[in-house]
């Protein structure tokens, strides 16, 4: 018997059980490290969702984004032949990992972007996502099911069709991207994390965005800050040493509050 599970059906599914894995994982280890908190125990009195609702949210997005990919990955077939030589090219997957990020970064910003100065959609749609005053893990992609398919989901379809990445690769690509996400929202800024050595674009940064002074500012999201450098948007941050233990994430300087 055959008991191969198709790429097709890892792709779909495996970035979903890295999410629940990776931010489970945080929460196991956050009451051993309060002293890298970028917040103190807030999370119950600032934000203004329940952590029950949030699992609700992140399960009806993911449903979503299982649906589509499996839509996804009908449509375009997969020839296992070439797939499998263009995974032993490190050139080729190079390209195509940094062409999906390049993608994923500029179809959310522009996104992101247009639903924080659009009123209409930050009031009906965006503004489910900054509940989260105070981020943690598992709500990363707490948002609004509209939002999750125009950001998110169809941000992926786009990296995955743009870079012709196999669907064997996006299993790579799309757990990677995850965990990102998943770390960006995790609320800690650990000693040795490799995302803040090798990105900018890390927990502090999309810290900022979460806060009032920020929500016009650091749209860039999962990996490059680059749009909000060359258009303007970009707020530089430096970390200080809170007095009660952990970390306090302040701007460089005075910014207007829209």
């Amino acid at each position: 018997m055959d008991l191969a599970i198709s790429d097709e059906l890892l792709g779909t599914f495996v970035p979903i059980i890295v999410y629940w894995l990776y931010s489970g994982t945080y929460i196991l280890i956050m009451g051993s490290f309060e002293n890298y908190r970028l917040h103190t125990k807030e999370e119950d009195v600032k934000n203004l969702v329940s952590k029950g609702t949030v699992v609700k949210g992140v399960l009806l997005q993911q449903t979503v984004q299982a649906a589509v990919a499996i839509l996804l990955f009908t449509v375009t077939g997969n020839d296992d032949t070439a797939a499998l030589g263009v995974q032993l090219n490190f050139i080729v997957l190079l390209r195509q990992f940094l062409v999906a990020m390049l993608v994923l970064d500029t179809w959310q910003y522009f996104m992101h972007r247009y639903m924080h100065h659009n009123k209409f959609l930050y009031r009906h749609i965006h503004s489910q996502h900054h509940r989260l005053i105070v981020p943690y893990a598992f709500g990363a992609l707490y948002n609004h099911p509209l939002e999750g398919l125009l950001l998110d989901t169809i941000g992926g379809v786009l990296s995955f069709l743009l870079s012709g990445m196999s669907p064997r690769v996006s299993i790579f690509f799309f757990s990677f991207a995850t965990i990102k996400t998943v770390d960006d929202h995790c609320g800690l800024w650990l000693p040795g994390n490799l995302f803040h050595l090798f990105f900018r674009n890390n927990t502090a940064y999309h810290d900022v965005h979460h806060q009032l002074y920020g929500t016009k500012y650091n749209f860039s999201q999962p990996f490059f800050v680059m749009w909000d450098k060359i258009l303007g948007t970009y707020m530089p941050y430096t970390l200080e040493k809170r007095a009660g233990g952990g970390f306090e994430v302040r701007p460089t300087r005075d910014y207007k509050v829209e």
